[in-house]
């Protein structure tokens, strides 16, 4: 009977949760996955951070971003420190290059600078 009660309580609480538009969490990036792609999603960029190799002086890497609902306002992807900005179109991968010639952290963010994430070139 325990085991019931437990079961009608978790129910409970996943329906009233849906139904207050309480969102899921966005997944970590799986073991294997692209290490320099990018999810936009309508929580944010997914993986929120990347880590790169630094490469050889005037090379440069590239990032690749899907932006997977219209359901966010990452409907672009800028590199402030770079003044860079690209249109990120629904479920379209977009390449941006950017510098690996350097140590350094790079943000990267939305259009409103809402979400945040990040690329180390190491």
């Amino acid at each position: 009977m325990r085991a019931h009660r437990l079961a009608l309580a978790f129910t409970t609480l996943v329906a009233s949760l849906a139904a207050s538009g309480c969102k899921k969490a966005p997944e970590p990036a799986k073991a294997g996955a692209c290490p320099t792609c990018v999810t936009a999603t309508d929580h944010g960029f997914v993986p929120a951070h990347l880590e790169v190799a630094k490469g050889a002086p005037g090379s440069k890497v590239a990032l690749t971003f899907t932006r997977e609902t219209d359901d966010t306002c990452a409907l672009d992807v800028v590199f402030p420190e770079l003044e860079m900005k690209k249109p990120l179109p629904l479920k379209v991968p977009v390449t941006v290059e950017i510098p690996a010639d350097e140590a350094r952290t790079l943000t990267f963010q939305c259009g409103m600078a809402m979400y945040k994430s990040s690329v180390v070139v190491r």
